[in-house]
């Protein structure tokens, strides 16, 4: 049995995962974690997101340290705010606890950070900007794309997101521009992508390739967040069982697309 903890809890991917995690016949949640001075604490973490009662309250991320060990969790995984996360990292590479990072936005400090802590504890560790299945294929078949068609096509991407969405551009799209810019022997900021926030938009991603002649366009569209946290869990599982200690690994290698 898995025992994860989950940061982030009462936020919207939170409770999202929190639901997977109790539909799974090898998992269990120990802990549930939101902001320090949260409403939410005290409450059973399956009534607040409709799943009934699991017997784990909402702690404030000020005891994280005390309940990781109090939990003995297996995993942590954390979606919450750059700064948070950082935070988490380091409090659970020091407890020596695996982590399952999906926060967007962080920047290269950030990760930097994170990538010392997981090396320092030697953790196992999955960072990713997005859990999605169908959006690593995505990511993969830009990638091949790209060096079919090389420089003999512009390419450039468009993303659209709900109007809640704090950072822009997506993390998945500043992903794809830095392995297209690689394919091209360019840096990731020369490839140009519009940021569209509108409605409840789950997530739209689009690489267009053009040239005078042709375009060629690859899409992905999530229809719900579901996907998002059903990655998560897929991710969870890796990284316990075969993740590499110290190294921080994501998606594609979750998913043998490497």
């Amino acid at each position: 049995m898995i025992r994860v903890a989950v940061c982030g809890a009462c936020g919207r991917m939170g409770r999202l995962i929190v639901k997977q995690i109790s539909k799974q016949s090898d998992m269990k949640l120990v802990a549930a974690i939101d902001a320090a001075g949260t409403p939410d604490e005290g409450e059973d973490a399956g009534k607040l997101v409709g799943v009934g009662k699991l017997g784990v309250e909402i702690i404030g991320s000020d005891k994280l340290a005390k309940v990781l060990k109090n939990s003995k969790a297996d995993v942590l995984i954390d979606f919450t705010t750059p700064s948070a996360t950082v935070q988490n990292v380091k409090i659970a590479a020091t407890a020596g606890i695996p982590v399952v990072v999906g926060t967007t936005g962080l920047a290269q400090q950030q990760m930097v950070e994170i990538e010392e802590a997981v090396k320092k504890g030697k953790i196992r560790a999955v960072v990713s900007p997005n859990f999605s299945v169908g959006v690593n294929v995505f990511f993969k078949s830009a990638q091949e794309t790209t060096k079919l068609l090389g420089k003999d096509y512009d390419a450039g991407i468009m993303e659209v997101h709900h109007v809640h969405k704090k950072d822009a551009p997506s993390g998945t799209a500043l992903k794809v521009a830095q392995m297209i810019a690689k394919e091209l022997g360019l840096k990731a900021d020369e490839i140009k992508i519009k940021s569209i926030r509108e409605g409840e938009v789950v997530g739209i991603h689009t690489v267009t390739y053009s040239n005078p002649y042709e375009e060629i366009e690859i899409t992905h569209r999530a229809k719900s967040r579901e996907v998002f946290a059903a990655g998560a869990i897929k991710a969870a599982r890796y990284v316990v069982s075969k993740g590499k200690p110290g190294v921080i690994q994501d998606m594609q290698d979750v998913l043998g697309l490497k």
